[in-house]
C-alpha cells in the first residue's frame, strides 16, 4: 500500500517503512479524498478498508511505474493549457509537458484554513535560483533554508501579484497537510524538476479536485 501510495505522488516521509504510523495514514487519507470522487464508498479516514483497497487497485499504477492508470485532471483550465496543476484537497501536484503530457506527480504541502491557497489560474512571474530562495527566506523568516532550493513566483492570470510561490521546504515531514501560509510547498527534489522543467508565463492551475470543472479540454476557436 506505502508503495502504491509513493508511486501516485502521495507523501509518506521516509518512503516505504512497512509501519501504520501517522505519515502512512496521512497519505492515505490524502488518496481517499481523491478516490471518492469516483469511488463514493471511499471515505476520507485515513484507515484502509475493503472500499478503498478496490480503489487504489483500480487506480494504482503497475509495480515499478509512477503515475495513475485514470482519474487524472486535465492539462486544460477554462480552455487554455497548463502546465501544472495543483489539486488542494489530495495535496499533489501535477506536471505536464509542453503537449499536455502527464510528466510526473508530486507530493505537496498548501495553505491552513485561516491562509488558504487560492483557486484560480496563476502564471509563473519569475524563477528563483537556491541563492535567491536563501536570501527571500532569511528576509522574510530569518531563515534561510524556509523556502527550500528553488521559488517559482506566481501571479494571477491577468497580472495581479498573487503573494503565492511554488516553493521547497525544509520541513519535508510536512508535505501532505495544511501547513503554509498560502504556498505550495513541495520537497526540494520536486522543485528542482520544476524549476527546471518550467518557464517565466507558464500558467498553473490551482484546484480544490482534479475533477473541477474548469478542467477540461481545448476550447476550439473559430
Amino acid at each position: 500500500m506505502q508503495t502504491a501510495l509513493l508511486d501516485m505522488g502521495f507523501a509518506i516521509h521516509g518512503g516505504a517503512d512497512g509501519r501504520y504510523g501517522q505519515q502512512t495514514a496521512r497519505a492515505l487519507r490524502n488518496f481517499q479524498m481523491h478516490a471518492s470522487r469516483n469511488f463514493p464508498a471511499v471515505r476520507p479516514t485515513g484507515t484502509l478498508d475493503a472500499a478503498t483497497l478496490r480503489a487504489l487497485d483500480a487506480l494504482a499504477p503497475a509495480p515499478g511505474a509512477r503515475g495513475q492508470s485514470r482519474g487524472l485532471p486535465s492539462s486544460f483550465f477554462n480552455g487554455q493549457p497548463v502546465r501544472v496543476v495543483v489539486a488542494l484537497r489530495e495535496h499533489r501536484t501535477f506536471l505536464f509537458d509542453p503537449e499536455g503530457r502527464l510528466v510526473d506527480i508530486f507530493p505537496n504541502a498548501t495553505g491552513t484554513a485561516t491562509t488558504p491557497t487560492r483557486t484560480g489560474l496563476k502564471v509563473i512571474r519569475a524563477k528563483l535560483d537556491q541563492a535567491a530562495a536563501e536570501a527571500a527566506g532569511a528576509r522574510l523568516w530569518n531563515d534561510a533554508y524556509v523556502f527550500g532550493v528553488r521559488i517559482l513566483d506566481l501571479s494571477w492570470a491577468d497580472g495581479r501579484h498573487s503573494g503565492e510561490e511554488l516553493h521547497g521546504t525544509n520541513a519535508p515531514a510536512m508535505l501532505g497537510a495544511d501547513v503554509s501560509h498560502g504556498c505550495i510547498r513541495h520537497s526540494n527534489e520536486a522543485i528542482l524538476v520544476l524549476h527546471d522543467a518550467l518557464s517565466a508565463g507558464d500558467r498553473v492551475a490551482i484546484v480544490e479536485h482534479v475533477d473541477d470543472p474548469h478542467l477540461g479540454v481545448a476550447v476550439q476557436v473559430s
